[in-house]
């Protein structure tokens, strides 16, 4: 199976520069992974650097802690897609899912998908910090609200994508949306079981290395 097309080549990295999102961008074209994930700082410069291949643009929103009201979430949602993102990764307001307040994070998700309606919206549920109970109820949030893609990780919690939490939130989903794993994948093998569980998509910043068929030392 060719990885390629399921890979989000993503750098989120507080540290990085105008040329580290340059060298990400030619090897998204080198490569054909299906987009580029970066911070909404760079999404003119990985838009222009992407022009003419094919190569998508995701940012993220809210990120990574999801801490800020659903309109400010909205309005860089909003300002990203003008500024040339194609798909656009949100965290959901993590407090509002561990207290089980499921129409404040269907209002937070809805609130973004009504300022982006024609981009791809994929909402992170940061899984690493809830029980199956939450993610079950966050997934199912996301869907109502209008996630086009149930993400599980942003990379900077105290955990990733695990099998477990890919194959629940498929049950969950039960094809209304799709799902991205992120956070973990580090080899093709991880990167195939993620598949088979369900993923569609795979966020990682050692895609160069998966479609190698060697070892990433980076999972996020």
């Amino acid at each position: 199976m060719k990885l390629a097309p399921y890979i989000d080549h993503t750098l989120l990295k507080p540290t990085a520069t105008a040329g580290d999102i340059q060298k990400l961008c030619a090897e998204a074209r080198e490569h054909s992974f299906y987009a580029v994930c970066i911070n909404p700082v760079f999404v003119g410069l990985a838009k222009a650097e992407l022009e003419g291949s094919g190569v998508k643009v995701a940012t993220v929103c809210g990120f990574p802690l999801g801490a800020v009201s659903p309109d400010q979430k909205a309005v860089e949602a909003r300002l990203s897609v003008e500024a040339g993102a194609d798909e656009v990764d949100m965290v959901i307001h993590i407090g509002a899912a561990l207290a089980n307040d499921w129409d404040a994070v269907q209002a937070d998700v809805r609130a973004v998908r009504r300022a982006i309606p024609d981009s791809v919206l994929k909402v992170i549920i940061e899984t690493c910090y809830l029980n199956d109970e939450q993610k079950r109820g966050a997934t199912e949030a996301a869907v109502l609200g209008g996630a086009d893609f149930v993400k599980t990780s942003t990379g900077f919690g105290t955990g990733g994508a695990t099998l477990d939490d890919v194959r629940l939130m498929a049950q969950v989903i039960a094809g209304r949306a799709q799902i991205k794993a992120a956070g973990g994948v580090r080899s093709a093998q991880d990167a195939l079981d993620m598949i088979e569980a369900g993923a569609t998509r795979l966020g990682t910043s050692g895609g160069v290395a998966l479609v190698a068929g060697e070892q990433s030392g980076e999972g996020d």
